[in-house]
């Protein structure tokens, strides 16, 4: 089994980078006149400044603070509905008006684990 899903997986790879199997932002839509090369060795990344992090941060404090007193219900709903294996979308999207995302994803990391890849 697992040397039919290698032989599938270098197939694909196959497909995608001849070009047979066309991926948009892939291997489609591609400028034949530019170096991407030259392109990816003189890419500049940008950083945000002390400032941004802190002004971030200082929006987050105030998030929590402003939505203390419904937070914390909306996460005991979360994981209520996440063990009883209903649709958590609803759910979730009434937890992003009063809780962070930090905050939910620790929810669902206590409720269902974090993924861990069978070697």
């Amino acid at each position: 089994q697992r040397s039919k899903i290698q032989e599938e997986s270098m197939y694909y790879e196959y497909l995608k980078h001849s070009g047979k199997l066309p991926l948009v932002g892939v291997n489609t839509f591609i400028d034949p006149d530019a170096d991407y090369i030259h392109m990816t060795d003189h890419l500049e990344l940008s950083r945000a400044t002390d400032a941004q992090k802190k002004r971030q941060l200082d929006r987050l404090s105030a998030f929590k603070k402003a939505h203390a007193d419904n937070s914390e219900k909306a996460i005991e709903q979360l994981k209520h509905v996440v063990l009883s294996g209903a649709n958590i979308f609803e759910q979730l999207v009434d937890a992003v008006q009063v809780c962070s995302l930090g905050t939910i994803t620790q929810a669902l990391y206590e409720v269902g684990g974090k993924y861990r890849r069978n070697m």
